[in-house]
Formats: C-alpha cells, structure tokens, sequence
C-alpha cells in the first residue's frame, strides 16, 4: 500500500485527504442532476465509492502508525489566519488514531444501512452523510483548537437535519433538542478558548496550551467550562436526556454516527484537552467524576430494562456503556484510561451494529416494540443469530470486544479506588439482563403457529407473521454485519493489536497527570 505515499499531494497530507474526501464526493453529488429520484442509484453508488476511499484511507493510516512514539504523527501546519495566530494543523497519536480510523469505517456502513431506507430526498440524505464524515474525523485530527471548534461545530447541523427531515414522528422535538444540548455546550467551551488563548500566550495550538503551567484556580474554571460541553456529548448523567429522543427518532444511520462517533467526541475531548491542559483540575474532580459515570452505568442500565422499544433500550444501554468510558478516563492511570479508549472504539463498533440491526427488522416491520416479535428465531434465524453475537458482546461477554475493555477499567478502578468495583459489577449484571431481555422479546416468546400449542390456550396478543412473509438478511445487509463482527472477536481475542496503538501516548498521558500528584499541587 506504500504506493499511496507516491501520489502527488496524498502521500504528503494524508489528514487532509481523508478529512476532505467526502467533500470531493459532495461535489460529485452536487453534479447528478437528481429530478424526481431519478439517478437515486447513481448517487447512492457515488457515495458509497467515497466512503470506501474513506475506509481504505483510515487502513493505510493506521498500518503506517508508528506506535513507538508518543509524538503527534502525520502532522500538516499550514499559516491559516497569522493576525490571530491560527494554524491549520493536523496530526494523530495514539489516543486518536483509533477514532479516526472508527469515524472511517463507520461512513459505507451508514450508505448500506440507508440503501433501501431513505427513499425521499436521497441525494441530499447523501450529501448530509459526508459531510458529517468530514467533521468527524476533523475533530480528531486538528491541532488547533480553533479548527477543533470548527469540525466540532460543523458536525451540528448535519445531524439536526438528518433527524429533523428523515427522523420519525417527534423528529424536530428530537433535532431541535439535540441542537439546544450541544449549541449551550459549545458557547461554554468557546468562551474557554478564548480565556485559555490569552494565558495561553496568544496562541491557539493545542500542544502549546498544554504546555503552558496554569494556577489551580483558573484550570478549575476552564476545567469546568470544557466539561459541560465535553458531558453533553459523551453524554454524562445528568446531561444525557437528549440522546433517547434523538437515537428513537433518527434513522438507522443517523443513530449508527451517533452512537459510532459522535458520542465519542466528549469522551475524546477529556483525553485532549481535560486531562494534559488542565492536570490539576483533573485529580481534584476525579472522584466527583467516576461517581458521575458510576450513577450513568446504574442508572442507564435501569433505564434501559424500563423499556418497551428497542432503539431506545439500546439509547439508554449507550448511556450505561459510555459511562464506562468515562469512569476510566478519570481513573486517572494507565489501564483506566487504555480502557476507557478501548471501550470507545468496542461500544462505537457493538453499538452501531445494534443500531443497524434494529434498523433491518423495522424495514420489514415497521415497528420497534418489543411486544410484537417473539418469532425471530424461526422466522429470521440468520439475522437472529447475529444480533445474539452482537447482544452478548454488548454485554461484554469473554471473547468479545467489551469483555477486555471492562476488564481493564475494572483493573485501573482496583489500582485507585477499589469500591468502584462493586458499582461496576453490578452495572455489568444489569447489562447482561436488559440485553438478554431485549434479546429473548425479539427471537423467543410468541409461538410462530399461533395459538393452541405447547398447552397454550390464549392467542398472542400481536401474532407472529405467518412463514416467508418476512426476508432473512440479505447480502447487503450481511456484509456490515460481518465487518461489525470482525472487530467484536479480534478485539475480543488478540486485543494487544489494538492496545499497542495506545500504550506510547497514555503512558505520557498519564505522566502529565501523575506529575501533578507527585509534586503534591493537590492537597
């Protein structure tokens, strides 16, 4: 593949050709003239060649990651507005590179997932699409933190129009909600960059702010204006309400983003900028924080048995699992953290494949209630097959993916805070009950020949379709499934591939941290 370093302007600005290339699909798309629907396939092919550009794009850079160093990688600065000493700057370490490798690979999943399910203004579905994949990845390559805000922001009004236009029947309560939550949260962090660039020394590069030795004070001040808008994205308990309501109402891909990557964004953010810019801050809240994601574990897991439709149970599991991330995150040492940031990369693969199976039934049902399935098992045993693979790796069963990063944040809380443990273990039961339940109403319950069997003498209150009325899954639907279902068993077994992207820059991740500790600046 080193044939790729060889064309002229790629080879020397990978970031910015994989952060740009879905803008050169939007122009591609913005060519087709799309009367009517009339060329819906052609523009659904021109998306997808571009988002599998993407993918091989993110192979390539994680092949060519040098896990030796903790040094930013692949790095590009380019002079953007010298009055105000901002840079276009890019690069990728090890706490990133995962991310971005996960924002491209989610792109071609969400074409697939949305090749029969949109059906009224596709091209402009399309366009949304990459431009959204351009943000995402954007956010995880910038350097400067203006251009941070940038892609952070850009990503808004994709999504709130991919919910408001193609979402279900609440779906502007849901976007206009979702706009509200990350808009306050954004106006809180920007007014923090510009706090932060005038102690900075005037600058906006993100290494450099790091750099920079802050009073307690003033880091506790900024600490806390970069974590409403960090909380609201991940989202922390108690700033997660927007997130049910947006994930029932979106469409099938617009739920895989959000559970792919854009949740991811918050937790990213921590490692960014929480922790090396503001270190002291960070151990002073670390224990108010873990117990923060103790309660979303707890109580997004009780949630989710609460409910009836199963996008919204697995909403509320989103809340449960990244409050995983985030308590080891704060643990504040290295198996916490490599495990909070395995975790990110295991729920945004688990979770959207959930996402994307949810979405496969409701096309041939039109309906989310666990209250009318009970046949899948029998009627549809290929997709029910697989959506108990991707249940019980939600439930971080051994062998999966979130069995190892469970493991190490339960780990980290034993090296810090043993009680933790107990919090976790129990969040970990409840996961395996609303999964296994979740899992029994959809493939078991409601006897497929009706009633008058097995010694039953009451008729199902919503009886199973009769036999060959609804398709098992298809090969456009398989081939997803079967790339979600790679990572889930090669995280599970040989996670050390993915570990050793990590190990170089937590370790100076947590040294900056631990530098404060040692030193004694928090008493």
């Amino acid at each position: 593949m080193n044939w790729i370093l060889d064309i002229p302007f790629v080879g020397s600005h990978l970031l910015t050709t994989i952060i740009f290339v879905p803008l050169i699909g939007v122009a591609l798309l913005l060519l087709i003239k799309n009367k009517n629907g009339m060329n819906d396939n052609v523009v659904k092919w021109v998306a997808l060649i571009t988002t599998l550009v993407e993918l091989f794009l993110g192979i390539f850079i994680v092949l060519r990651f040098d896990t030796t160093t903790h040094s930013m990688q692949f790095v590009e600065k380019v002079s953007w507005i010298p009055a105000l000493n901002i840079n276009y700057s890019l690069g990728i370490d090890g706490i990133s590179v995962l991310m971005v490798f996960l924002a491209a690979f989610i792109g071609w999943v969400c074409i697939l997932a949305s090749w029969k399910a949109i059906t009224t203004k596709v091209k402009e579905f399309m366009i949304l699409i990459l431009i959204m994949q351009t943000a995402m990845i954007g956010v995880f390559c910038s350097m400067d933190i203006i251009l941070f805000f940038i892609f952070w922001e850009a990503m808004l009004i994709p999504m709130y129009l991919i919910i408001g236009i193609w979402g279900g029947v609440n779906k502007l309560y849901a976007a206009i909600k979702l706009f509200i939550y990350m808009l306050a949260g954004s106006t809180l962090m920007l007014v923090g960059i510009i706090i932060l660039y005038y102690h900075a020394g005037q600058t906006f590069d993100i290494q450099a702010m790091a750099a920079v030795s802050y009073g307690f004070e003033f880091q506790v001040f900024i600490f806390i204006l970069f974590f409403v808008a960090f909380a609201v994205k991940v989202p922390t308990f108690p700033f997660h309400t927007w997130l049910p309501d947006a994930h029932v109402q979106a469409p099938t891909a617009g739920s895989i983003i959000l559970a792919g990557v854009l949740l991811k964004m918050g937790a990213y953010g921590f490692l960014r900028f929480s922790l090396p810019m503001f270190p002291d801050a960070s151990q002073y809240f670390s224990v108010p924080l873990c117990i923060l994601s103790i309660i979303a574990i707890i109580y997004g897991a009780f949630l989710a048995l609460a409910q009836t439709d199963m996008k919204k149970l697995i909403a509320y599991s989103s809340v449960s699992h990244m409050g995983f991330v985030t308590l080891g995150i704060f643990l504040l040492n290295k198996n916490g953290i490599e495990g909070g940031i395995l975790q990110m990369f295991n729920h945004g693969i688990t979770t959207s494949a959930l996402f994307l199976c949810v979405g496969m039934i409701y096309e041939r049902t039109h309906t989310r209630m666990l209250d009318r399935y009970g046949w899948a098992s029998k009627l549809v045993p290929v997709y029910a097959f697989f959506l108990f693979l991707f249940s019980i790796a939600a439930m971080g069963f051994p062998g999966t993916n979130g069995f190892i990063g469970e493991l190490m944040i339960l780990i980290g809380a034993y090296e810090t805070h043993k009680i933790y443990i107990v919090f976790m273990i129990l969040g970990i039961a409840l996961g395996a009950a609303y999964m296994l339940w979740m899992y029994k109403r959809i493939a078991f319950g409601t006897p497929v020949e009706g009633f008058g069997h097995g010694g039953v003498t009451t008729p199902p209150k919503y009886p199973a379709p009769k036999k060959g009325t609804i398709k098992d899954i298809n090969i456009r639907e398989l081939i997803p499934i079967l790339a979600f279902l790679v990572f889930v068993f090669w995280v599970g077994l040989h996670p050390m591939d993915f570990l050793n992207l990590l190990h170089v820059s937590v370790d100076n991740l947590v040294e900056q941290v631990g530098a404060v500790a040692a030193s004694g600046a928090i008493k």
